[in-house]
């Protein structure tokens, strides 16, 4: 379990976890000791109890897509903890894009009434702390990442040094171009922290990450589509 360097009113953890290497993010406000889990799996017991640990009040969990490993259900024969298991433990929320909740439902069986619907552009108050909602399609119709001062929580979207697939049921390759230039716009001192652990590092900031990431330096659709197919 790491804690990337952050401004000093935040909590954000990066919990490595499962054999598919996730990354599981705390996200939250220091004073108040609130926090929000992004994409619960693997380990529901082990999350909840270094979240009692710490002394943490959990209010809620964001999801960056629907995929079995990062919120729970089937996947290639085998059961996957995911939220499905935390609200059995836990009075909360799971907080999904309103692309994705039709998808979540499906995967994982959770409710309507379990789930709060977002759009872009949407924030969420943990204490004094907000977290922006950015939806980035591509990988999923409604994948989204979650942009909290100046440290971007990107999901399968974008990764140190890649980006989520395009050729999977529901992926689409504009999208992904599309989102991608929109993350790459973000300040150069942007901390990114990916949806898995497969870079040479688990975390950079922005400007390091367009510098070494092959697919944010292609800057036209159709260079893109060549490349990416579609």
């Amino acid at each position: 379990m790491a804690e990337p360097a952050q401004e000093p009113e935040l909590i954000i953890e990066q919990i490595e976890i499962g054999p598919m290497q996730n990354f599981t993010y705390l996200v939250g406000s220091r004073s108040t000791r609130e926090v929000v889990i992004v994409d619960p799996a693997w380990d529901i017991d082990g999350l909840l109890n270094h979240i009692a640990e710490r002394d943490y009040q959990l209010k809620g969990a964001l999801v960056t897509h629907y995929h079995p490993d990062h919120c729970g259900g089937s996947m290639g024969g085998h059961s996957i903890e995911g939220v499905s298991e935390l609200l059995e433990k836990q009075g909360l929320k799971i907080y999904v894009h309103n692309k994705e909740a039709d998808g979540l439902r499906k995967v994982t069986g959770i409710s309507e009434n379990d789930m709060v619907r977002v759009s872009s552009g949407d924030t969420l108050s943990i204490g004094d702390v907000d977290v922006e909602f950015l939806h980035t399609p591509g990988h999923t119709p409604g994948s989204q990442c979650f942009r909290i001062k100046e440290t971007l929580v990107s999901g399968d979207t974008l990764f140190i040094n890649g980006c989520g697939r395009v050729d999977l049921p529901g992926s689409d390759t504009e999208d992904m171009y599309r989102s991608l230039r929109k993350l790459a716009a973000l300040p150069d001192e942007t901390l990114l922290l990916p949806g898995h652990n497969y870079g040479h590092v688990p975390n950079a900031t922005m400007g390091e990450t367009k510098q070494q990431n092959t697919y944010l330096k292609i800057s036209d659709l159709d260079t893109w589509k060549m490349i990416m197919g579609g």
